[in-house]
């Protein structure tokens, strides 16, 4: 077997310290910078198949976008898991994009097992994410860190039909080429966390003052800075048939879901639109077996597209804001396009590993407060959400001390991809960027898991809704801890 370890001594040592530490559950070799090669010449063929499985519940299903749930009473577009599988001659990956608000890993567990014994695709190869449109109806368990013992009915169907997408983009390989590029739309992304003036305006349902505020009053004086920074980078992925005829793409933009859809509707919201836009953009409409269009998630977990500083935003109808945001998308991504590079062969691999963290369990100070408040007569004046995480941080009684999550790279000739199992802010993804050591990469959030939200040691200090015990379930630094692991699986797949 071809050693994958560098040449140096000092760099060999520090990369088998790394994959010893790590116990990477599959690996396969690749050469990270890839260059155009000619099928013809050595043999080689790239192959590429794609599909869409309808995964749309029955009505009377709970959609959980908001504080609280409301059953669906209408379909106003079918949700899909929307499926790519590419294939180098010696190693198949496949990526399933879900319209969901957040999926369970036990749930893609169920689909890579049933992916796994019925393929030749190893499930270290598979790598399922959820959009996190918010008027999806749910398929997440009661908690997002205790294990479920028992798929309910939806779930079950679920996993079934993610399953059955891949298989199906697995009928339909062919002979493909591939290429990759990035385009900048700036317009449609605002960090939502700010810092603000006014004490009242940053309580917390534990009793405390936060300095930063998710979503605050717009145009309120007491706005004072955003708290992180937004990714405005749209990436993507083109794959075509040999004659230029095109097969999928998939793109990610860091950008929260956009909303705009009235009580009980169920929407893909922005994902969808992209998906049906990008296929008349690249005239894909009659396409046999048909196009798919993907837009999966990055880094947005503290990114939405309201500008707060605006006090008379313009007013939009339903599903209208989320139609022009993925048209905006579309039509940057089809203008970058056609200035993309196309290979008939590049060398694909995939790495993961499982990364145990700690769960965070309350406080005495929050079970004191919360004791008192369910004992006295008033209602508290201090913040309206105190009931909701008075229950939250009593179920944590039930919950581990740890939890592991899967992580996972891939690689496309010289693309990475890195896969993260929460809603991840944004400064991680940028940092992801800034040191992954493939040309160009990005991050796709709520993938393989869906364990809560992900600020970095620097946002939990100045808390906020997403910093929260409840919303947040995992230890402080965990962001550090996922960063420096992905890095080590890049650096070892090369």
């Amino acid at each position: 077997m071809q050693s994958i370890l560098p040449t140096s001594p000092a760099s060999r040592r520090d990369c088998v310290a790394a994959l010893t530490r790590l116990a990477i559950v599959a690996i396969a070799p690749l050469c990270i910078t890839a260059l155009p090669v000619s099928a013809q010449a050595d043999g080689k063929t790239f192959l590429a198949g794609a599909a869409t499985s309808n995964i749309t519940p029955p009505l009377g299903q709970m959609i959980v976008g908001g504080w609280e749930p409301m059953p669906a009473q209408h379909i106003h577009d079918e949700l899909h898991a929307r499926c790519l599988v590419l294939d180098d001659g010696a190693t198949k990956l496949a990526i399933v994009i879900c319209d969901n608000v957040g999926i369970p890993q036990e749930v893609f567990d169920a689909a890579k097992t049933t992916i796994a014994e019925a393929t030749e695709i190893p499930i270290a190869n598979l790598m399922m994410a959820s959009t996190h449109t918010h008027s999806a109806t749910t398929a997440r368990g009661e908690s997002k860190v205790i294990q479920q013992s028992e798929l309910t009915e939806y779930q079950k169907f679920l996993a079934s039909r993610i399953a059955d997408g891949v298989r199906c983009a697995l009928n339909h390989l062919q002979p493909a080429k591939i290429g990759w590029g990035s385009v900048d739309e700036p317009s449609e992304v605002f960090n939502r966390r700010w810092f603000v003036t006014d004490p009242q305006l940053a309580t917390n349902p534990f009793g405390g003052i936060d300095q930063v505020r998710m979503n605050p009053p717009r145009g309120h004086a007491a706005l004072d800075r955003q708290a992180g920074p937004v990714d405005p980078e749209v990436s993507f992925v083109s794959v075509q048939r040999l004659d230029g005829s095109p097969i999928a793409l998939l793109a990610n933009y860091s950008l929260h879901y956009v909303g705009g859809v009235p009580r009980n509707e169920v929407s893909a919201d922005y994902f969808g639109y992209f998906a049906r836009a990008i296929e008349k953009r690249l005239g894909a409409t009659e396409m046999s077996p048909a196009f798919v269009g993907m837009l999966s998630n990055g880094t947005s977990g503290d990114v939405n597209n309201i500008d707060f500083r605006d006090k008379n935003p313009k007013r939009y109808a339903s599903y209208e804001k989320m139609q022009e945001v993925a048209n905006k998308i579309a039509d940057r991504v089809y203008e970058a396009h056609g200035g993309i590079e196309f290979h008939d062969w590049v060398k694909l691999s995939a790495a993961s590993t499982p990364l145990t963290l700690k769960v965070r369990k309350p406080t005495q100070q929050m079970r004191d407060y919360f004791d008192a408040l369910a004992k006295s007569s008033e209602q508290s004046p201090r913040h309206r959400r105190e009931a909701i995480y008075a229950k939250r941080i009593a179920d944590l009684d039930e919950a581990p001390d740890t939890v592991d999550i899967q992580l996972q790279t891939f690689g496309i000739g010289d693309l990475g991809i890195a896969a993260i199992p929460f809603e991840t802010f944004t400064e991680t993804g940028l940092e992801l960027k800034a040191k992954a050591p493939t040309k160009q990469m990005f991050t796709i959030e709520l993938a393989n898991g869906s364990f809560g939200y992900l600020p970095t040691p620097r946002q939990h200090r100045f808390g906020g809704y997403e910093t929260w015990l409840g919303t947040n379930y995992v230890q402080q630094d965990a962001s550090d801890r996922i960063v420096e692991t992905l890095l080590d699986l890049f650096e070892a797949m090369k």
